[in-house]
């Protein structure tokens, strides 16, 4: 029989294969009642295994190798649950108190804290009751003597690009293992953009899609599967006629990116003569391999506060200044625009942190980005001493995030110096001349931008923020996601104006939103006089293609005469003529 999953699609494209159901451990346990002489050695046996447990994390985390970083810091969050006095001594005193057996106490605990963590607002927040669920099983799978690895089953003569993993959940344990397999997708019952799943399906590039809810219990070992990534659909035994039809869209997906690989040397630049400069948008180090392979001209965004989450402690000078020395040497001479932390809002910091108790995860409105920085100097000078050492092993640009008010700016430049006085005391290199720009993210901003261009080297508009400030729309919540319009008249404006105001005074600015990386709005930015793009790497090749077979002498008065119009529906319009 056919049917229909849908969920939360967390990595792009189609495939097709067998599903591959993953066993996971049952934490429906026995409740025992045990003698008061047995108390002692059941508190040791319950020590036990979380001795052990934490033993395997810690090796796991010295094995992880060329596995996506984030995954270290997963381990470090479930690392840290096994030393939370929450889930390591209040299951002792179950065991005390009433006298029950390490199981049943582990999970009465367990219980508990998943109620506290669903009754939080944000959803990155929600999202880690699955790892306290996750690293109760371990130790409830140590207790009970099971393998603490999810077991597959394979059948014969299928190859694992033929295979979609069907899970109700992947631990790290789990994704770490799979690093050096080929399946063709992964789906789970749960999990959401920021899960283990959807970090290993983005680096590796596959379809996967989240969230499923019943998909392990629906899904039968070996059934036919189509996992839509883009859609957020999962077709279990289609009939021919469909079955068809997704493998043409998949074949045809495929033969565009084989397309796309022959343009990666290719010059960018438009029909008549125009350079187009398309950098990346990198979180860690690791993604370095990729902007490369996309041939990136640089990198256009490192999102410096990627280091910081989902890990209990603050990365000092010498861990950041090694991850932006990783980033410059890997680009090789090109250059690399670093972004300050721009902590808050949706990127929370972890509540064990030393930080978390002084930054709300909401609004997008609070204490964050370049208004956290500066309120906490120590922090700051940290960054900007470790950005400064990692200048002299390339070109390094500094970028300052949520700029609203001169006084910001003056302020970061003093910090700025501040850091360089105390490197040259220290008789420590980097770049006296480094570049410092500015992050044109707020209306106000945008309307005020003579005062940034005449204190400012370069600016970078982030469109996700200025869309979001413009229209009063917060992008994390899907009630109102539907009035997120890029193409809305006030947005267009405000990056017409930015991009108009900097030309005038020669002052380089490019786009680092997801606005850069929409091939559908390529010939838009071009004939608004954009010249340097900045993106993810995987949209760099489809911008590209956009790019060489734009004409900018054409497109610009058409753009002028779109700009005019103030009807949603006229402005669509136009923008498909402008495409066709």
């Amino acid at each position: 029989m056919s049917f229909t999953l849908h969920g939360l699609g967390v990595s792009g494209g189609i495939a097709i294969g067998r599903a591959l159901l993953m066993s996971h451990a049952t934490l429906e346990v026995s409740h025992l009642t045990i003698a008061p002489r047995m108390v002692e050695k059941e508190l040791a046996r319950f020590d036990a295994a979380i001795k052990v447990v934490k033993s395997e994390l810690l090796a796991m985390k010295e094995t992880t190798g060329d596995a996506p970083s984030e995954l270290g810091a997963f381990i470090d969050i479930h690392t840290m649950f096994l030393e939370d006095p929450e889930l390591v001594e209040k299951p002792r005193e179950i065991i005390r108190e009433r006298r029950c057996n390490a199981e049943w106490a582990l999970v009465q605990q367990m219980e508990h804290l998943v109620a506290q963590f669903e009754q939080f607002e944000d959803a990155y927040l929600r999202e880690r009751k699955f790892d306290v669920v996750q690293v109760v099983e371990r130790v409830i799978k140590e207790l009970l003597g099971h393998p603490s690895r999810a077991v597959m089953k394979t059948a014969k003569g299928v190859t694992e690009e033929m295979l979609v993993v069907v899970a109700h959940d992947l631990s790290p344990a789990d994704v770490i293992a799979f690093k050096d397999h080929h399946f063709a997708s992964f789906v789970t019952d749960v999990g959401g953009a920021t899960s283990h799943t959807a970090i290993l399906a983005r680096s590796m590039a596959i379809p996967s899609i989240v969230g499923l809810e019943n998909a392990r219990a629906l899904i039968r070992d070996g059934e036919l599967l189509i996992v839509d990534g883009t859609r957020g659909v999962v077709v279990v035994n289609p009939d021919p006629r469909v079955l068809e039809e997704y493998q043409l869209r998949k074949d045809q997906i495929e033969l565009e990116k084989s397309k796309l690989k022959r343009l990666k040397g290719a010059k960018s630049q438009t029909i008549d003569a125009v350079d187009i400069q398309l950098f990346a948008n990198i979180e860690l180090p690791g993604d370095v391999p990729a902007a490369l392979e996309a041939g990136a001209e640089g990198i256009g965004l490192f999102r410096t506060e990627f280091l910081f989450l989902d890990r209990g402690d603050m990365p000092d000078e010498k861990e950041q200044y090694e991850a932006y020395k990783k980033v410059v040497k890997g680009m090789a001479g090109r250059p690399v625009t670093i972004r300050t932390f721009d902590l808050g809002n949706d990127k929370d910091i972890n509540p064990g942190s030393t930080l978390g108790d002084r930054v709300k995860t909401n609004p997008a409105l609070g204490r964050r980005a370049i208004r956290l920085s500066l309120s906490e100097p120590r922090m700051f000078q940290t960054q900007l001493r470790a950005i400064l050492r990692a200048s002299r092993h390339g070109k390094i640009k500094l970028l300052i995030p949520m700029l609203a008010h001169a006084h910001e700016i003056d302020q970061t430049l003093a910090a700025l110096e501040q850091a360089k006085s105390s490197l040259r005391g220290e008789k420590v290199a980097f770049d006296e001349d480094i570049e410092v720009g500015g992050m044109i993210e707020i209306p106000a901003a945008a309307l005020a931008i003579g005062l940034f261009l005449r204190r400012l080297d370069f600016l970078s508009i982030g469109t996700n923020d200025l869309i979001q400030y413009t229209l009063a729309i917060d992008r994390s919540d899907e009630q109102v996601a539907n009035l997120y319009d890029p193409l809305h008249p006030a947005v267009l404006m405000l990056l017409a104006h930015s991009l108009s105001m900097a030309e005038k005074v020669n002052i380089p600015v490019s786009v680092c939103g997801e606005l850069a990386g929409d091939p559908q709005l390529t010939r838009l930015l071009l004939g608004m006089g954009l010249r340097i793009f900045s993106m993810h790497p995987s949209q760099i090749l489809e911008v590209k293609s956009k790019v060489l077979k734009a004409n900018v002498a054409e497109v610009t008065p058409h753009v002028r005469r779109m700009l005019r119009l103030d009807e949603p529906g006229k402005l669509r319009e136009a923008l498909d003529k402008l495409n066709a």
